[in-house]
């Protein structure tokens, strides 16, 4: 802790410091790789707070400009706008490049299911102008339970793929054994981490410091409440979250990597 009346403190002289990731303009075609090692590709967008990638198969993900967050060349970087070259184009709430205005499009006829309505608003609110670009449609399905018939109902196949978004996919769980029932290549289940959708929020969105840990055993969104002094209203509480979040960039990673995964496989070439 610094003070100003008492200086620095002296236990940490002496100390090194962390160094600072270099600082690179995220120019136009400049190749990277994040630092997880799971996506690589040459910018092709950058705004104030994210970049936008495209890997050579044409799949593009856009990601936050936080300090370490990409590899150049084997370096740890970080990535920052480059200096203003005339207006920047309109960019949807998950951070991708707006389409023009144009007629609505027919739906695909490959969908994406999600086990919850609060998944299914939160997707909207963040994707929703990216799917209906696409006319990939969000249908609410129920629990994990509901899904291998609701699968067998759909009858996938190349040109009607099934994406699922699930709850809480952590090895082990219910959930992911579940998952590993449907084996079918036109059917990908991903899953966050999270107990509940709520959590894949950022705390700092909601002016919290973090999600409280609630005890196992205690219905989880009813703990939230009491832990954080909220009223005992879940629906209130769920709109208060839902408010909090304006960009993709008010959601962990975790969750945003899964859904654009679900929408690439979806709407992957060759399927409907």
């Amino acid at each position: 802790m610094h003070s100003r009346r008492y200086g620095p403190d002296v236990l940490a002289a002496g100390q090194p410091r962390r160094r600072e990731p270099r600082r690179v303009p995220a120019q136009r075609g400049l190749v990277v790789e994040d630092a997880t090692g799971q996506f690589c590709g040459a910018v092709v967008g950058c705004e104030k707070d994210a970049v936008t990638l495209e890997d050579r198969h044409g799949r593009r993900r856009v990601f936050p400009l936080s300090p370490a967050a990409f590899l150049l060349e084997g370096e740890a970087v970080m990535l920052v706008r480059p200096a203003d070259r005339g207006r920047a184009p309109a960019r949807t709430a998950s951070g991708s490049i707006a389409a023009p205005a144009s007629r609505a499009k027919e739906a695909r006829e490959s969908r994406i299911y999600v086990e919850g309505r609060h998944d299914a608003e939160l997707v909207e609110k963040i994707w929703g102008d990216d799917l209906r670009d696409v006319g990939v449609v969000v249908e609410y399905h129920g629990g994990v339970d509901d899904q291998p018939p609701n699968v067998a109902d759909l009858r996938p196949r190349p040109v009607r793929r099934l994406g699922v978004l699930v709850d809480h996919l952590v090895a082990g769980s219910k959930e992911s054994r579940i998952a590993a029932s449907v084996p079918s290549p036109d059917v990908l289940i991903a899953g966050h981490p999270y107990v509940d959708v709520w959590a894949a929020v950022k705390p700092a969105a909601l002016g919290i410091g973090a999600w409280p840990a609630i005890p196992p055993g205690t219905p989880w969104k009813e703990g939230v409440l009491r832990a954080l002094g909220w009223p005992p209203d879940t629906r209130a509480a769920w709109q208060r979250i839902l408010r909090s979040v304006t960009t993709f960039a008010d959601l962990e990673p975790a969750f945003l990597g899964r859904v654009e995964e679900l929408i690439d496989f979806v709407t992957t070439p060759g399927s409907q």
